[in-house]
């Protein structure tokens, strides 16, 4: 139940709908986007077929009310965003926080592209579709703009759809075809802003700049410690080649041309 949609039970937004907190009667939590029927019929299809310890799970979903309900469990510490930039963050997250998120991460987006009979390209990953439980574990959410792709195809022709910052740029502006390493260089955007705790859009005055190109830059400049969240440098032991590992990763992953960057599984 949620209260007839009550406000209070409002805990977010995903890409096509609002997401409500609600209670089953066997006494389970879970959100509930209201999305577009497409959409929505998009992600129940999807959905159907996943079962991974890093990917929300569907709960089921409800045909009998005037807008379509999906039914997931409910991830009760909120979203990597809200870990990293909310204005009502009461801890910091730890390096051994971060890797375990990234790691979390990557392995849902490998089993996507990877390890099911038709892939799945999420379409719009990013630190908001990050979902964490009480022991951040990584929670991958939000199918609503997600693609299958079929066994005889390697790529998709799409109107462009995700969130800027977040966007591959080969995907954005030159070729509109869609493959997984567009969900490659989303996930490298991630990496950069758990290094750097930055925002996938910096905003300076009247326009913004993307993390990733900042974050590409400091790299190939060696600067990349001026960068880094102070959170990650403060760490008591001895984080230099972790942190460098990780970069060096990030790097790969934002690398502007979709063939240069390592497919998930790596």
């Amino acid at each position: 139940m949620t209260d007839h949609y009550d406000e209070k039970r409002k805990i977010g937004e995903g890409g096509y709908g609002l997401v409500y907190k609600g209670i089953l009667p066997a006494d389970k939590r879970e959100g509930a986007p209201i999305t577009d029927s497409l959409e929505f019929a998009n992600e129940v299809i999807l959905l159907s077929q996943i079962n991974h310890k890093n990917v929300e799970k569907l709960l089921g979903c409800c045909l009998e009310t005037q807008t379509p309900i999906l039914v997931y469990e409910f991830i009760s510490n909120g979203t990597l965003y809200d870990h990293l930039h909310g204005k009502d963050r009461k801890e910091q997250l730890s390096l051994e926080s971060r890797l375990k998120i990234a790691s979390g991460t990557a392995e849902a987006l490998s089993y996507l592209h990877h390890s099911i009979s038709n892939p799945i390209i999420h379409r719009d990953v990013k630190s908001m579709n990050v979902l964490l439980d009480k022991n951040y574990v990584a929670k991958v959410a939000d199918f609503g703009a997600s693609r299958l792709v079929l066994e005889d195809q390697n790529q998709l022709a799409t109107l462009v759809q995700g969130t800027l910052g977040y966007l591959d740029p080969e995907y954005l502006h030159q070729s509109h075809i869609l493959t997984d390493k567009s969900d490659v260089y989303s996930f490298g955007v991630v990496l950069a802003e758990l290094l750097t705790g930055k925002k996938a859009l910096i905003k300076k005055k009247n326009e913004a700049e993307n993390l990733a190109n900042v974050f590409v830059s400091a790299m190939k400049e060696g600067r990349l410690a001026e960068i880094l969240d102070a959170d990650v440098v403060k760490e008591e032991h001895d984080f230099e080649a972790i942190v460098e590992k990780v970069a060096n990763l990030a790097k790969k992953c934002l690398a502007l041309r979709g063939e240069e960057r390592p497919p998930m599984m790596k």
